[in-house]
């Protein structure tokens, strides 16, 4: 529930409101622990104005609607959500493709894709409601010092600076977090020197709920199903540029950019008709070198940022908000303090190796799909291959694809 001021205490403290603390904090608020979430954005079922609930959509792997499912929440997510039945992979001008069918793999389907924004409303909507839930906004974080209890904080609003102290503080508040500058928590960052140019795309047939993963001469280019309206046959396109042709192309009128962009994604689903509001940002491989302390563990960006060319990053995230949430209820089943280093370390090393496999597969794909030789073709062409007639490389693919690696 909205609050206008916090209690002296708490279980747990979510710094960041966004996708990755909110789901959290509806995973956690099932328990009965005490949550709070400071947030800076006061959140708003009709604004667009979180960052994290724009107008930008995100693909939901299979295994994470099955984390939401636990978490109650899918029913109201599965009306909003369209489903990827297929994927195909490609690589323009070249011979070898990929396609994976939720039919071969016996599921409902390989993944989802939602507008952040119908994610937002859910997940607010389920804060606002849950009366274990304290969720504190427009406010942040002054200060955080550790105690022998945990966490003490000092959170502000627009009037008043409020002491607060708890057992965990689970940070969640994205890339750049003011919170991890006040503890020395320092990240390594490799620049792609890439941007992800995102907007959504109408075209003219319907796309049979087909996710596409182009590689182009520019980069990734990924092209997922959404919802039609009306007589628009909706899709979200993420395309990686250049740092030079970010530039070049975020200049373009509408008319050029569908050329260019009809050039490289081919004509698969007819002429292309229109290109919305367009989003444009720097890619980065962002890790911290810390994701726990006594009293503290790190969340979604602020703990991995990922390149998109997997669709690894949220979901990635919801996998490691799924073990952290068991691993304290089962410390606070056993009335362990929640933000004892040993509980913390348990959920590091439960989740590391997914980690570490989420991380490297990105990275690679990034660095493979991102040039043009002549090895990096043929490597790209008998990857495709054999991911199109090996029945295990096939099926380790379409795993990681749909978040199940670890299942």
């Amino acid at each position: 529930m909205r609050i206008n001021k916090p209690e002296q205490s708490y279980d747990l403290v979510v710094v960041g409101g966004g996708m990755v603390g909110a789901s959290f904090a509806c995973a956690i608020g099932n328990q009965d622990l005490s949550v709070l979430v400071v947030e800076a954005v006061a959140p708003n079922s009709g604004s667009l104005s979180q960052p994290s609930f724009d107008a930008r959509s995100t693909a939901l792997s299979y295994g994470s609607s099955r984390i939401f499912e636990r978490m109650g929440l899918w029913q109201q997510l599965a009306e909003v959500v369209t489903a990827i039945k297929e994927i195909h992979v490609s690589d323009k001008g070249r011979f070898g493709a990929a396609q994976l069918s939720h039919k071969e793999h016996q599921v409902e389907a390989l993944g989802y894709v939602i507008e952040n924004r119908k994610l937002g409303m859910v997940l607010n909507t389920t804060m606002e409601a849950s009366k274990a839930i304290h969720l504190f906004c427009p406010a942040s974080i002054s200060s955080i010092n550790p105690n022998q209890a945990g966490m003490t904080l000092s959170v502000n609003d627009k009037t008043d600076s409020h002491s607060i102290s708890t057992s965990l503080v689970v940070l969640a508040e994205g890339g750049r977090s003011p919170v991890c500058d006040q503890l020395g928590i320092t990240r390594t960052e490799e620049h792609y020197k890439q941007h992800a140019l995102i907007a959504n795309i109408v075209f003219e047939k319907p796309h049979h709920n087909i996710a596409y993963e182009r590689f182009t001469d520019t980069g990734p280019l990924a092209v997922l199903p959404l919802e039609s309206i009306g007589q628009q046959n909706r899709g979200s396109l993420v395309w990686t540029l250049s740092e030079q042709q970010s530039t070049e192309f975020m200049s373009m009128d509408d008319a050029e950019l569908l050329e260019k962009l009809q050039e490289r994604f081919g004509n698969r689903l007819g002429k292309l008709q229109q290109i919305g509001e367009r989003f444009c940002y720097p890619l980065v491989l962002s890790l911290a070198k810390e994701q726990i302390r006594p009293g503290l563990v790190l969340l979604g960006n602020v703990a991995h940022t990922l390149h998109p060319v997997a669709g690894q990053g949220l979901n990635l995230a919801l996998r490691d908000t799924a073990a952290l949430v068991e691993i304290l209820q089962k410390a606070h089943s056993d009335a362990k303090p929640l933000g004892d280093m040993s509980v913390l370390q348990q959920y590091l090393n439960r989740q590391k190796s997914d980690q570490d496999r989420a991380i490297k597969l990105t990275d690679y794909m990034t660095r493979l799909f991102s040039t043009n030789s002549n090895v990096s073709a043929w490597v790209r062409k008998f990857g495709l291959l054999s991911i199109d007639l090996l029945p295990s490389i096939r099926r380790s693919f379409a795993d990681q694809a749909m978040g199940l690696s670890d299942h």
